[in-house]
């Protein structure tokens, strides 16, 4: 069953796996939103269900492959869990202070750290083509992030300064989640590398839930179902099929692919959420596309 499945997942192309990545990610800010329970609470309940989603395939058909692994790649495995907890946690709680849009694009500048520590830890060369692309989906990142406070344009969110500033340091703790699934992805299969991060991201954000006193359980039913769609859709078919991904193209690529999230976002934003985008967010958004699309012909 294990060799079947790993079989099937090698014939599916990397743009088909990242183009689903980029769709299931997309909807997490808007589930995110839908929901009145405590940031730290959602985040945990998504990693979660996600992980006893995995866990028994995983047991079923790769039960081999955890002991198979060295003491090095258990401690980088649980290293990309704290950083991935860090990471939504930080994030999480941006979406409650600014808008979809500012919060889904600035934690998109974890390109940068990502090219950066690839470039210096990984051997990946960044060709002139892709240096010049991710220049400019960065600058549409910037104009839909900073274009209307510049010129004093009404601005959505409780704290937009505060959220934007969560989602830069989430943006940093997703490029060190990164780096260390591209380099561990070369020689761990997809299901044992990502039950062992959700594992350890589960255990950080339930420390970092009881430290706060948020509750675990008195939620009504609509709250659980959404947090088992955060499951499905950004877990299983986002950041899962993401790592997929990482083990056959290289983690800049897959960084700056993902910058199509802020777009589609701000779309799901406006269709559901009734959050309209300023004529920032439109030129922004079109530059960020040019930036993907000039970067991934590579």
């Amino acid at each position: 069953m294990g060799v079947s499945v790993r079989r099937a997942t090698d014939a599916i192309p990397p743009v088909v796996a990242l183009g689903i990545a980029i769709l299931a990610v997309s909807t997490s800010a808007i589930l995110i939103r839908y929901s009145s329970a405590p940031t730290l609470v959602i985040a945990l309940y998504r990693v979660l269900f996600t992980t006893v989603l995995l866990l028994p395939f995983a047991v079923h058909s790769y039960r081999d492959a955890f002991y198979q692994l060295s003491r090095r790649d258990w401690i980088a495995a649980s290293a990309a869990g704290v950083a991935l907890a860090l990471h939504f946690a930080l994030w999480f709680e941006s979406l409650a202070w600014t808008s979809v849009a500012a919060s889904v694009t600035i934690v998109q500048i974890q390109v940068l750290f990502v090219a950066s520590g690839a470039a210096l830890f990984l051997s990946e060369r960044i060709t002139r083509r892709a240096s010049v692309g991710m220049m400019i989906a960065l600058c549409g990142i910037a104009i839909m992030s900073f274009g209307g406070t510049i010129v004093g344009a009404p601005t959505v969110g409780a704290a937009p300064l505060y959220g934007n500033i969560l989602a830069i340091v989430a943006a940093v703790c997703m490029a060190g989640y990164v780096l260390t699934g591209r380099s561990l992805r070369q020689r761990i299969p997809l299901v044992p590398y990502v039950v062992i991060v959700y594992g350890v991201c589960v255990v950080v954000l339930l420390a970092l839930t009881t430290a706060v006193n948020d509750t675990l359980f008195a939620y009504p039913p609509y709250e659980w179902f959404l947090f088992i769609l955060m499951a499905l859709g950004p877990g299983i078919l986002g950041h899962t099929v993401l790592n997929w991904a990482l083990a056959h193209v290289e983690s800049s690529v897959v960084s700056v692919s993902l910058l199509a999230e802020p777009v589609c976002s701000t779309v799901l934003a406006v269709v559901l959420l009734s959050e309209l985008p300023t004529r920032f967010t439109a030129i922004g958004g079109a530059m960020t596309l040019i930036g993907i699309i000039i970067t991934s012909r590579r």
